[in-house]
């Protein structure tokens, strides 16, 4: 077991990590969060392992606790925190607010993520030795994952896909119809016996388009006008925005080329998660919707007029991570007082991604401008003020400019960059 001070040896780590891959994977938690008490003190650990599709959440300790802990929860870590700096904060799980240590290893291909769940919010010195020991154990767990037949493995990786896209977007509908409940009990201008009316309506019909508009929607195959498949987008985000004081703006596409439907869908699944995302801020009144199909691209933006300050991003940084499993991405710009612009794009999947020796080739625009700032040495917050975005926007920038070009530091980002400008 590995005890605090500065009384741990080589030896000492190497026999305690010995002991945690040495077992049946199924109790490897168990072992880990045994070789870890003294050194971090926890209630429970749990793990997302995205290579991992039969059981990818996994959790150990306290029972009610352990038992609780859910995907959703573990899935917006992953796709904000960075691999190779633990974390250390007080995040949702299993309803409640905990205060955990949060390490990501970039060690299995799709990441994985370790939370120990803590007594209290102390910052602890052992995170950098709780980050190499998850390193390891990673790469020893992707390992095994390889010795599985090639075959078997990728039908499993995309039933765990398909499951993940469909409790994503039940989420996303559960929370569009509770937003739109609490826009016609807040509205004062309607009467109580005609919000109730109006409450008992919208959730039955909410109810019935969990019945059958997901199913409808989810239709991969075929494809539809892009006019066609931006006005089902529109007439949803109306139903959403239609008791409150936010006013919708829209941009229609301004061709009727044919999309593909399953790229329409999950348009129209991650745009109705970013609005969403900006009615929990303060003091916004406009919301503008627009998406551009290039016939091999869908491009769609989403701005508002709010504080321009980008607090919760666990959201979005989960949403984030759903659409790079589509080949997809997500940019965000918060400006303060200007407000939120989005953006998304998907490709079609009809066409072959294209090979290219220039690792920067898969940055957008802001992303570039941020880690030509970063490669300079300047700091999150310089970033910010030069490029005038709010800095939790700069930490989301370079939180995907690290997944994206496979490194797990800032250091190992300015290097790349240089090398390739040269």
């Amino acid at each position: 077991m590995l005890m605090t001070g500065e009384s741990v040896g080589v030896a000492e780590v190497l026999a305690s990590v010995a002991q945690i891959i040495d077992g049946p994977p199924s109790e490897l938690l168990e072992r880990l969060s045994a070789a870890t008490a003294e050194l971090i003190p926890h209630r429970a650990v749990a793990q997302l392992a995205s290579q991992c599709a039969s059981t990818p959440v996994t959790a150990h300790g306290e029972p009610k606790l352990a038992e609780a802990v859910s995907g959703a929860d573990l899935a917006a870590l992953l796709g904000t925190i960075t691999a190779g700096q633990p974390w250390q904060g007080v995040v949702p799980i299993a309803g409640s607010d905990h205060p955990v240590l949060a390490v990501s290893s970039d060690r299995a291909p799709r990441g994985s993520v370790v939370v120990f769940i803590r007594y209290d919010e102390t910052p602890t010195p052992a995170a950098v030795m709780i980050q190499e020991l998850w390193d390891l154990v990673t790469a020893h767990m992707y390992r095994l994952t390889l010795e599985r037949e090639p075959g078997a493995l990728a039908q499993n990786r995309a039933v765990a896909e398909a499951r993940a896209d469909v409790a994503a977007e039940l989420g996303e509908a559960h929370a569009a119809t509770l937003a739109t409940l609490l826009g016609v009990l807040r509205n004062q201008r309607i009467d109580d016996a005609s919000a109730r009316s109006m409450a008992v309506e919208l959730a039955l019909n909410g109810l019935a388009e969990l019945r059958t508009d997901t199913q409808r929607d989810r239709v991969c195959s075929g494809e539809e006008p892009a006019g066609k498949a931006f006005d089902r987008l529109a007439d949803s985000l109306r139903a959403l925005l239609r008791h409150g004081p936010v006013e919708l703006e829209l941009d229609t596409p301004g061709n009727d080329r044919l999309i593909p439907a399953g790229v329409a869908h999950r348009a129209r699944v991650a745009v109705r998660s970013v609005v969403l995302a900006m009615l929990t801020q303060d003091r916004v009144r406009r919301i503008r919707v627009g998406w551009r199909w290039t016939g091999t691209e869908l491009q769609a933006t989403i701005r508002d007029d709010g504080p321009g300050r980008l607090e919760d991003v666990l959201d979005l940084g989960q949403l984030a991570e759903r659409l790079r499993l589509h080949e997809g991405d997500l940019d965000l710009d918060a400006v303060p007082g200007w407000g939120l612009t989005a953006r998304i794009t998907l490709q079609a999947n009809s066409a072959p991604q294209t090979i290219t020796s220039d690792p920067l080739a898969a940055l957008g625009t802001r992303e570039l401008e941020v880690l030509e700032r970063l490669a300079e040495g300047h700091r999150n917050r310089s970033i910010a003020e030069a490029l005038h975005i709010s800095e939790s926007t700069v930490k989301f920038h370079v939180a995907n400019i690290l997944t994206k070009l496979a490194v797990t530091s800032r250091t190992q980002a300015a290097a790349l960059y240089h090398a390739t400008a040269v």
